[in-house]
């Protein structure tokens, strides 16, 4: 198989006249975003993370049925999941992803090739690396880009994506905008905030940083602490086109019952107008 091209990689349609902010988005700005969303673009953006270790069998599988009947974007799995989760998922349109260097990152990269090239030869579709932070850190950016790149060329072989995990908790502006740079020098489709196990997750600091610097060609993923849809909003207005979550359920239900007041508000407003007459 080929790399994947742009189009391929599902860039929802509501990005198209909608560029990213570059401010802190308003009650307005996630308004008028909200208006030109459809459930499908909401559902899209999301990786139902099954991540934690002490998941057992009945939540994974479980939450599985949830993935497929919410039809999300991926559901991201620890490693050892990754058979059942294609199983189970199995034509419901919901790819599987999982982690390599999860989550600390500092693993020898010849060991997250094989991570990777088992997980594809498993099912997966996608797969969320950890950078190396401490060689970051360290301001060896040619052992960072090295380690991304063999990832990216083992994951682009298969057909595969790459979304390539920061953790920018531990990370200083500088270092991150060197990140971003090193992941699309050598191919990564995604930069990601976090893993979800350090201190913080994505801020909108971060979410704008990364998007100002790498191209159009490189989408942003945040991950932890977007668990409400109004959370979910505010990083679309940034520029975000997936995010890592599990409470997928709270965020898909209220985008619904919020759909269906707004279509009830609007079908009151016209009755009341033909009632009125002329």
């Amino acid at each position: 198989m080929t790399a994947p091209s742009f189009t391929s990689l599902g860039i929802p349609r509501w990005t198209a006249g909608f560029p990213a902010l570059t401010y802190e988005p308003s009650t307005d700005d996630m308004e008028v975003l909200f208006d030109h969303l459809t459930y499908e673009d909401i559902a899209k953006t999301i990786d139902h993370s099954l991540l934690r270790p002490e998941l057992d069998d009945k939540f994974v599988e479980e939450n599985l049925r949830l993935a497929a009947s919410y039809d999300v974007a991926s559901a991201t799995m620890r490693p050892a999941d990754v058979e059942r989760a294609v199983a189970a998922l199995r034509g419901s349109g919901v790819l599987v992803g999982t982690v390599v260097g999860f989550p600390h990152g500092n693993h020898l990269t010849s060991a997250k090739v094989f991570e990777t090239e088992r997980a594809l030869e498993q099912g997966a579709a996608e797969i969320d690396m950890v950078i190396q932070i401490a060689a970051l850190r360290s301001g060896r950016d040619q052992d960072v880009e090295s380690d991304i790149r063999a990832v990216v060329d083992a994951a682009h072989g298969a057909g595969a994506i790459v979304k390539v995990i920061f953790e920018n908790a531990y990370l200083t502006d500088d270092e991150k905008v060197r990140a971003c740079r090193m992941s699309e020098a050598a191919g990564a489709d995604f930069v990601k905030t976090s893993t979800g196990f350090a201190p913080t997750g994505a801020t909108h600091a971060d979410v704008m940083l990364m998007r100002a610097n790498t191209s159009s060609r490189v989408q942003v993923k945040a991950a932890g602490g977007v668990r409400t849809l109004d959370a979910l909003l505010a990083v679309m207005a940034l520029g975000v086109t997936r995010i890592g979550a599990t409470a997928t359920k709270t965020i898909l239900d209220d985008f619904k019952a919020r759909k269906a007041d707004a279509d009830a508000h609007v079908a009151a407003d016209g009755a009341a107008l033909d009632q009125g007459g002329y």
